[in-house]
């Protein structure tokens, strides 16, 4: 509170041009209190023509007054000061070199907080208070502080440039008005601002809309993005788990032939391990008679030895035979070489899907902006040529087959199931599955429709296999001094600026397809947004006879 007091003293007793405590206080008419030689030292160098004006009220005053001290203020002043209280302003309150400065202050000179475009001169804070509490300074236009004030005089005249004149566009004085500028179209300054501040406002108008759309487009591509993302995310979780399914399912199939191959192993085995038994027992009974033979024919006695021979029991049939052949080590080679050739299938079959699959994938296509200009349009410029075995008989192909005539005479095509036979139209060689873009140059003479199609369109039903007269095809119609867009035999007019040229430009993954007038500019005429359910081809209809079409050459 005590501090609040203290300022309150401070501001009651402090100069209103020095900002500091009074020196040598001396009292205007109008009851404002200054130092001496703050006072003196501003009516000597800011006024004219006989009159003096108050600082703060701007009361003026003819003569120049005698100023007297005023003994009973300059007395508190000094009882201020033995209490210590000083007025000075912060060091941040002076101007500086980048600063505007108040033009009242004297010294050391204070930052300027306004403008005033009437006064032409820039106030502090103290010395602004006039403009906020006297009525007629309060109709004065205040801007913030500013060191171009003096660019508002005319430097001819020395007067406030408050007229614009338009056919020279710039701000004049009243005087120049009636001087140089005394014919011109001339306005009020304000009025001119008004106008502009309107024109202003419908542009930031705009430029907000652009913003806003642009805003919304960035969020399509943001959520775009996150949808490519997430989709790449879960086809590569999902061909993980494909692929980890076949290799748990190849891991089963080897576990089973190596089963099978181990059973069967162990049956074979087996079966040679009783045939070898047998003989190994056939061997031993053999062993056994061969050795009772030679005990028989050792006996020396030849009546022991003729009694025992006839008892001797016939041999057995022996079971070691040719038949028995011992098979090479491979035995099982032909289950390698089955295993083998599964082996060299499945290779195949992933060849070939891995080819399949990579294509799929670079065929993944995002919706992206349509070109702007020109420039951007011919990144996807593409060399079109025009297909002779679907070309009328009254169209005559030239330039490389990329321009049409139409001819009063039949030309001498061969039969071929592509050509049209019932309208004078012709299809593109190159089928179109990408983004693309292509110009049609049309002669002076006759109407042309430009179009895309599907190969399927008939090509002898009369009215119907005319481009957009079905719902195969898409066409532009140019009839010299106007267009139409036509499809399954609607045909809606088109706004735009007439030009002999025209341009396609296709996204065929997007659906997109656009017309434009190309000339020193490219303006869109119409754009189709559908799906495409087949690859696309350029077509070009001529009316009449001498009428041409030209593919251009864009590369």
């Amino acid at each position: 509170m005590a501090e609040q007091e203290n300022q309150l003293n401070r501001e009651r007793f402090c100069c209103s041009i020095c900002l500091d405590l009074l020196k040598d206080p001396v009292t205007t008419g109008c009851g404002h209190s200054y130092c001496r030689s703050c006072i003196n030292t501003h009516w000597d160098k800011g006024e004219e023509g006989g009159s003096y004006s108050c600082p703060e009220c701007r009361q003026t005053f003819t003569p120049r007054p005698v100023l007297g001290k005023n003994t009973m203020l300059a007395d508190l002043v000094e009882e201020l000061k033995k209490t210590g209280l000083q007025a000075a302003p912060a060091d941040h309150c002076y101007a500086g070199p980048e600063d505007v400065a108040c033009d009242v202050c004297t010294g050391r000179k204070l930052k300027a907080l306004k403008s005033c475009l009437n006064c032409l001169a820039s106030y502090c804070e103290k010395h602004l208070q006039p403009h906020l509490q006297s009525a007629p300074l309060k109709k004065h236009k205040l801007v913030e502080p500013s060191e171009k004030l003096q660019e508002n005089i005319c430097s001819r005249h020395d007067e406030v440039m408050k007229i614009f004149c338009r056919t020279d566009q710039q701000c004049i004085c009243y005087l120049c008005s009636m001087d140089e500028h005394k014919d011109h179209d001339t306005v009020s300054a304000a009025a001119e601002r008004t106008e502009r501040q309107r024109e202003l406002g419908l542009r930031r108008k705009t430029i907000q809309q652009r913003v806003q759309d642009t805003e919304k487009d960035v969020k399509l591509l943001q959520q775009e993005e996150e949808a490519i993302n997430g989709s790449a995310d879960k086809a590569v979780k999902d061909s993980e788990e494909i692929f980890t399914e076949l290799i748990h399912l190849l891991a089963k199939r080897s576990s089973d032939v190596k089963q099978q191959i181990r059973s069967q192993q162990e049956t074979e085995v087996r079966r040679v391990r009783e045939l070898q038994e047998r003989l190994e027992q056939e061997i031993t009974e053999l062993k056994k008679k061969d050795h009772e033979l030679k005990q028989l024919s050792d006996t020396e006695d030849q009546h022991q030895f003729l009694h025992n021979y006839p008892s001797l029991p016939p041999l057995s049939e022996s079971t070691h035979t040719s038949s028995i052949r011992i098979r090479p080590l491979r035995i099982f080679e032909d289950v390698t070489a089955a295993v083998s050739q599964v082996r060299g299938r499945l290779q195949d079959i992933l060849s070939e899907t891995e080819t399949e699959i990579l294509q799929i994938v670079s065929q993944v296509d995002v919706l992206l902006p349509e070109p702007d200009t020109r420039a951007d349009f011919l990144k996807y410029s593409q060399e079109i040529t025009l297909d002779p075995n679907t070309a009328n008989r009254h169209l005559l192909l030239s330039e490389e087959n990329r321009k049409v005539t139409r001819m009063k005479k039949l030309q001498p095509y061969s039969d071929h199931p592509d050509r049209f036979t019932d309208r004078c139209q012709v299809l593109s060689r190159e089928s179109l599955t990408e983004r693309c873009y292509w110009e049609v140059e049309m002669g002076v003479a006759g109407a042309v429709r430009v179009a895309v199609t599907y190969k399927n369109i008939s090509r002898a039903e009369g009215p119907i296999c005319l481009f957009g007269n079905n719902d195969k095809s898409w066409s532009l119609y140019c009839d010299g001094d106007s267009y139409n867009f036509c499809y399954n035999s609607i045909r809606t007019p088109v706004s735009g600026p007439v030009s002999s040229r025209v341009g396609v430009y296709l996204d065929h993954s997007a659906g997109v397809l656009s017309f434009y007038s190309v000339s020193d500019t490219i303006t869109l005429l119409h754009r189709v947004q559908t799906t495409f359910t087949q690859p696309l081809y350029a077509g070009v209809w001529v009316n009449r006879s001498g009428s041409t079409a030209e593919l251009c050459k864009l590369k």
